[in-house]
């Protein structure tokens, strides 16, 4: 049986998680880097390593899960805004 703890902390995981997605994908549709700030996500991704780093010394996978696919699509987010603001910068 799964403990309702278990359940809270992967709920709330999958909702942390993919909360910089819909920018990730707004810029990837648009080809632009229009309207977007790359700060939030270079934080949120810069604080969510020390939440790796926590999961590791209190041994808990779904923390380490979690924020390691969050750091991913955070810094894919910065990276998509440098390449398209690059591309906007020489148009």
């Amino acid at each position: 049986m799964v403990d309702l703890t278990q359940i809270i902390g992967f709920a709330a995981g999958l909702g942390t998680t993919f909360a910089a997605l819909p920018d990730l994908i707004a810029m990837l549709k648009q080809r632009s880097s229009v309207g977007m700030n790359p700060r939030m996500a270079a934080i949120t991704g810069t604080f969510q390593i020390l939440w790796v780093i926590y999961g590791m010394l209190i041994g808990s996978s779904n923390i380490i899960m979690w924020n390691v696919i969050a750091v991913v699509i955070n810094y894919l987010t910065v990276g998509a805004y440098v390449h398209f603001r690059r591309q906007e910068a020489r148009s």
